[in-house]
């Protein structure tokens, strides 16, 4: 399918260069956006969303890994590869998040770029959430280079809350909640229950009485009375309405007293006030002259409601204006990307990817990942790179117009603030090409119809411990089962793959005599392919009773040389020792008692790639 896409859209190289140089190099004007002019820029943003088709992301975190191992690699499952991007997402802090809502209409790419800066703080002074995170000084290093404005981020960034700490918040806050309606009675009331809440009802229906009475009665004897009775019966003010404060000792006696004042529903309205401790410190009732007044109070409340929450939600309004257009977003990362976005504003990270996929699905059910997309057209391409991924398609005669619609400034006039977010604008450039080549090429009738009619369900967020095989496109990739990669350890530093491979193939073992592929995960250690199928278990149970060895290879384990299958580095992700090297997490993991076997404990299979190399300059 590739080589005929390619003879088919294969054109005159010149025109085609000339054309993505000018694409490549051009800076685009994206609108910065802090604090000071979030508010305006909120009201922008939604109407080019609501003007667009599709929206790109791109982050810049303060980190990526902490450790060679800790990337996504080849060898990794799709479990392996979430608890990874999941240690990243809960480590590292977003500090800038590029947004562009953008369509594609023929050959003309309309793109509104957007670039926020982002720091938390507890600007609501609530206690919540406890911020903290780390940074890798070489990504911190180099975004100077870049000239990012640190001071702009620290002090003019925008603060957020997750929908979860939102959710909290509203206890903290101190102002009445709305109780939410019971759909069904409470368990079967005890004695006690039963005396509390004719003692209660009793006590409302007076104080009801009562409002009922000096709504009805004028004069001065007759609101020095009903002062007396309001004084009596304990009643209040709220704003302008009567109220009745009632305070309670457990989640119990909230839930009867809800119960009780349904019989009252016609004028009372019941509010929850919440105590510090999060829970509920009393139910104040308040009293409806009408049912006209019960309307006006219940809009009053939502509004009231509606403007605390943009106030505390900050930047994550952004978030949920893009999950509420049911727009496809469009990334250039999937699993990165998006671990970083649901533990930022959305919530804790679930400890399995199954349930990532489910909990991300509900906020954004249309995701399409940019990098599957780019593989089935050019699958040797480095997707992350962008520059040189939009080159590699010269080959494909697939021309983009680009306008920007938002022509805003930059935090600081000069030039170099320009460039921050210039990537999501060269992701949407990138996705517009990648799809009118996939259109074209899947039916040229088609192509001038609008590119909202392309399927790209098979390109969404599809992750799963289920699937079989880990898509990891590179030259001279095969598949292989996770049951027949070893992990070896303990070996001398001056050791590389290339020299371990050869004390192998000399140490005289049968598994040796078949072919296997040796290479390094980090320094401290390298990976055993093997494969034929049953090598990888012969070689972990002979190395594990050293009687059986001769030879070198006897002479490396007496020396420290050590072993493990595929289990054991999946219950290190799965544990969280993230340690240093390689070595020492699964040192800890064999030392640990955890017996509790993880849930994505069955084979999968691996692309393998004689390819695969640790770079240790980029560590």
């Amino acid at each position: 399918m590739q080589l005929k896409m390619r003879r088919r859209f294969l054109s005159s190289l010149a025109a085609s260069a000339g054309n993505s140089k000018t694409l490549n190099h051009r800076r685009w004007t994206v609108k910065q956006v802090t604090k000071s002019n979030f508010k305006s820029s909120l009201d922008e943003f939604r109407t080019s969303i609501n003007s667009s088709d599709f929206v790109a992301i791109s982050l810049l975190n303060t980190g990526s890994y902490a450790a060679a191992w800790h990337r996504v690699s080849a060898i990794d499952t799709p479990q392996t590869s979430y608890l990874k991007a999941k240690y990243a997402a809960e480590r590292y802090q977003i500090f800038q998040f590029a947004l562009c809502p953008f369509s594609l209409h023929a050959s003309n790419l309309t793109v509104h770029p957007y670039n926020f800066y982002l720091f938390p703080r507890d600007e609501l002074k609530l206690g919540m959430p406890s911020y903290s995170f780390s940074c890798q000084a070489s990504r911190l290093t180099s975004m100077a280079r870049e000239g990012f404005d640190f001071n702009t981020c620290i002090y003019e960034g925008i603060s957020y809350l997750s929908r979860e700490q939102e959710s909290a918040s509203k206890f903290l806050s101190g102002n009445p909640i709305l109780p939410d309606p019971i759909t069904a009675p409470s368990s079967p009331s005890t004695v006690a229950d039963t005396v509390f809440v004719g003692r209660i009802r009793s006590r409302v229906k007076n104080w009801r009485q009562s409002c009922l009475d000096s709504s009805s009665k004028t004069g001065d004897d007759d609101d020095l009375v009903s002062s007396l009775r309001k004084l009596v019966l304990g009643s209040e003010q709220y704003g302008s309405r009567l109220c009745l404060t009632i305070d309670v000792c457990s989640e119990r006696q909230v839930q009867l007293i809800l119960e009780m004042l349904t019989e009252f529903s016609d004028d009372v309205v019941p509010l929850l006030t919440a105590s510090k401790s999060r829970g509920t410190q009393a139910v104040r009732t308040v009293f409806m002259s009408s049912k006209e007044d019960k309307d006006l109070f219940k809009r009053e409340l939502q509004d009231l409601e509606d403007e605390e929450n943009r106030r505390v939600r900050g930047f994550r309004e952004v978030v949920d204006l893009i999950s509420s257009s049911q727009k496809p977003v469009v990334t250039q990362n999937y699993l990165s990307d998006f671990t970083s976005i649901h533990a930022k504003f959305l919530g804790p990270l679930p400890s399995n990817v199954d349930g990532f996929t489910r909990s991300l699905s509900s906020a954004f059910p249309n995701v399409v990942n940019l990098s599957q997309l780019m593989k089935e057209i050019c699958p040797l391409s480095n997707i992350s790179n962008l520059p040189a991924a939009l080159s590699s398609l010269n080959r494909f005669f697939a021309p983009v117009d680009v306008e920007v619609a938002n022509h805003g400034c930059a935090v600081n006039p000069d030039e170099g603030n320009q460039m921050h977010g210039q990537n999501v604008v060269m992701i949407s450039q990138l996705f517009a090409k990648l799809s009118t080549i996939q259109k074209s090429y899947q039916s040229p009738a088609q192509s001038n119809e609008d590119l909202q009619d392309l399927d790209f369900e098979e390109h969404a967020n599809s992750i799963t411990s289920n699937d079989e095989n880990v898509k990891v496109w590179s030259k001279n990739s095969r598949r292989v089962s996770s049951e027949n990669l070893v992990f070896v350890w303990g070996l001398s530093k001056k050791m590389t793959a290339a020299m371990l491979k050869k004390v192998l193939e000399k140490s005289s073992h049968a598994v040796f005599a078949q072919e296997f592929d040796v290479k390094y995960i980090d320094r401290s250690c390298a990976v055993v392919v093997f494969w034929e199928s049953g090598s990888s278990e012969t070689f972990l149970r002979e190395v594990n009773n050293e009687e059986q060895l001769v030879g070198c290879l006897r002479e490396m384990v007496a020396e420290g040389l050590r072993v493990a299958g595929y289990e054991t580095y999946r219950r290190a992700c799965r544990l969280g020792f993230w340690e240093a090297d390689l070595a020492e997490a699964l040192d800890k993991t064999l030392e640990s008692s955890e017996t509790d076997l993880d849930s994505d404990n069955k084979p999968s299979d691996i692309i393998w790639s004689s390819e695969l190399a640790i770079n240790f300059d980029e560590l």
